[in-house]
């Protein structure tokens, strides 16, 4: 009797194609979770920027000639959407020794947030000037 002519898989043929199978899902699963990863990531940082363009106007729409020196040192507030933001605000006389105190302020707001167990920020400043 021969088998030669005996058509159908040998062990040796359903092991290669299962891990044939096994490198392209793995592939497929690797790429797929670092798109969605990057996605995630841009998403995020996107949201933060958008949180500190808004508190930077914020802060200009409602600074007046009279209120520019009330603006505190430093306001910190958790946000619950898992940002953490901080706003900075330096007289400018202080960055610059010759200048007159009271006219320039800088404000600086930073937010802060975890992505992937790393901490990730977004930093924007902004001067805000009183007219005389």
């Amino acid at each position: 009797m021969s088998f030669k002519n005996e058509k159908g898989y040998t062990g040796i043929d359903i092991a290669i194609s299962v891990v044939v199978l096994f490198i392209f899902v793995s592939l497929i699963a690797f790429l797929s979770y670092g798109f969605n990863s990057s996605a995630k990531e841009i998403e995020l940082k996107a949201e933060a920027l958008t949180l500190a363009i808004d508190e930077i106007e914020t802060i200009k729409s409602t600074i007046t000639m009279d209120n520019i020196n009330t603006l505190s040192t430093e306001m910190q507030e958790t946000n619950t959407q898992g940002f953490y933001r901080t706003i900075t605000v330096e007289d400018y006389a202080d960055l610059q020794p010759t200048k007159l105190r009271g006219i320039v302020k800088r404000v600086t707001v930073k937010i802060q947030y975890m992505f992937q167990t790393k901490q990730q920020t977004v930093e924007l400043s902004t001067l805000v000037v009183k007219e005389s």
